[in-house]
């Protein structure tokens, strides 16, 4: 039988080893127990693990605060209200996913009631914040950068849909061979593994001509180094990355908040649907989790190319 009490003690030893006077489900159960128990069912990467547990750390919190020992349905309404007042949907989302995570393994365990399934998180505005790059401005921007690692980075990152994070990972030895093809191994977010990502041959040429004015490479070594007397060699940082990008933007007249670093991966999957290509294929090309991502770009793009307004006008004005 599900109990349905979780004395403060209980659940912070279920998640954090601090509580010194937390005191274990039985005689036999130790924190280590619970928690490789708690990871080894939650069945994710070592940074989602960091995340879910911070949540359900301050859920544990919120409840001593409240001093709610016997957690109800309700209970977990209000602390979502709660997270709503002063987080941003996307933390909301997160925190109540490690929630409801957290309480079907307790059911799962036989150790407490499920009191938070099914309880929404919050509602996310999926529609693009920022715009894409048309195929025009991108060959302008091309053809304006001198420098070559910034031109052989842009058209990376246009080309081949990459993050700023995983610009930032990549070294050397990830510009290769595969299946016949020379492709980048680009390690995606939140991902230990590297996918194959297939390079243009004119991609290829702009990264071969600036790793050919380099000196001492070794295949660790970045494939995207910094320039300034600072870390001068090393590897550039996201946020190196993303003023980078927004610094050739302002310089072809492209200043405007929605047109960022991004941009260039929002052009890369908007490019490829326009090009024809399937909805599985730019999923795979853009390493999207899931299918809704991609059909967010693909919906984008019927509305912008709804001909109802153009049949409106043409009547109203012809």
């Amino acid at each position: 039988m599900i109990n349905r009490y979780i004395p403060e003690a209980v659940m912070n030893t279920a998640i954090t080893s601090a509580a010194a006077q937390a005191s274990a489900l039985t005689e036999s159960t130790s924190f280590e127990s619970l928690s490789a128990s708690w990871i080894e069912y939650l069945q994710v990467s070592a940074t989602s693990v960091k995340d879910y547990t911070r949540a359900v750390r301050q859920f544990v919190r919120y409840l001593a605060e409240h001093s709610v020992s016997r957690p109800q349905r309700s209970d977990v309404i209000a602390y979502r209200e709660s997270l709503r007042a002063s987080k941003k949907p996307a933390t909301v989302q997160l925190y109540m996913t490690a929630v409801r995570l957290f309480f079907r393994w307790l059911e799962t365990e036989h150790l407490y009631e499920d009191v938070a399934k099914d309880i929404k998180g919050a509602k996310i505005d999926r529609s693009h914040k920022k715009d894409y790059l048309t195929a025009e401005q991108v060959k302008a921007l091309l053809r304006a950068v001198t420098s070559p690692r910034d031109k052989a980075m842009l058209a990376a990152m246009v080309c081949c849909g990459l993050r700023c994070i995983e610009v930032t990972r990549l070294n050397v030895e990830d510009l290769t061979v595969s299946a016949g093809h020379t492709v980048l191994m680009v390690q995606g977010k939140g991902h230990e593994e590297r996918t194959p990502v297939k390079v243009p041959q004119a991609v290829e040429r702009l990264l071969r001509q600036y790793l050919s004015e380099r000196k001492d490479i070794t295949e660790k070594a970045p494939l995207f180094t910094a320039a300034g007397n600072r870390n001068i060699s090393g590897r550039l940082t996201t946020r190196s990355v993303s003023r980078i990008i927004k610094e050739l933007f302002r310089a072809e007249g492209l200043d405007t908040p929605r047109l960022t670093a991004h941009s260039t991966r929002h052009t890369a999957v908007t490019l490829a649907l326009l090009a024809g290509q399937s909805l599985e294929a730019v999923k795979d090309f853009a390493r999207h989790a899931s299918l809704a991502t991609t059909l967010i770009y693909a919906h984008d793009l019927e509305h912008a190319n709804n001909q109802c307004s153009d049949a409106v006008g043409a009547a109203i004005f012809a």
